[in-house]
């Protein structure tokens, strides 16, 4: 994958992009403290399917304004959004509000933040509903129960799918990719 090094404001963030040059563009955001390389795998398949990939390395200190410098500095004026862990949280946050820039949203181990959690919290009450098509991976970070909950803040359409495992990108990253693919697709 080849990396550039993009600068918002005094933070810099290291992003991986490749597959080929075409319109349909999937930004992807790891969890806290994931390896650069936890979606290599999900990316080879993704460009298989004729799909452009943007990877933020690192999620730290990464903010919804930061995401569309990047995006503007990558010229990529709409995306689909996969996100998991700490990466699904912000992806909710960036991703709520009118239709505009995103496309779709994909999502594994984090309901949306208006939703009660496994703890019964919540974590954003503020968070705005989604107007676009999500679809919400239930793995053994996330219960059944979370994820039919945020479908109450998707205003588009809403699939949730179970996958038996911890960590959708390394363990079934095919599904992971699988998902990837039917949300960006027009039929």
């Amino acid at each position: 994958m080849n990396s550039r090094r993009i600068t918002v404001g005094d933070r810099a963030w290291t992003v991986r992009v490749d597959g080929p040059d075409t319109r349909h563009s999937v930004l992807l955001l790891p969890d806290a403290g994931d390896p650069v390389d936890v979606y290599d795998q999900v990316c080879a398949r993704l460009h298989n399917s004729d799909l452009r990939t943007i990877v933020v390395e690192s999620i730290d200190g990464l903010d919804a304004p930061a995401v569309h410098a990047i995006l503007d500095e990558l010229g990529v004026p709409y995306a689909n959004v996969a996100a998991r862990g700490a990466g699904a949280a912000l992806a909710w946050q960036i991703c709520s509000g009118t239709f505009g820039r995103f496309v779709s949203l994909i999502v594994a181990d984090r309901g949306h933040p208006a939703a009660p959690g496994a703890d019964g919290v919540v974590a954003d009450p503020a968070c705005r509903p989604m107007e676009l098509p999500v679809t919400v991976l239930v793995t053994k970070n996330l219960p059944r129960s979370v994820a039919d909950a945020s479908g109450r803040f998707v205003y588009g359409e809403f699939r949730v799918v179970e996958v038996d495992v911890d960590d959708v990108a390394g363990a079934a990253g095919h599904e992971l990719a699988t998902e990837i693919v039917l949300r960006t697709s027009l039929w």
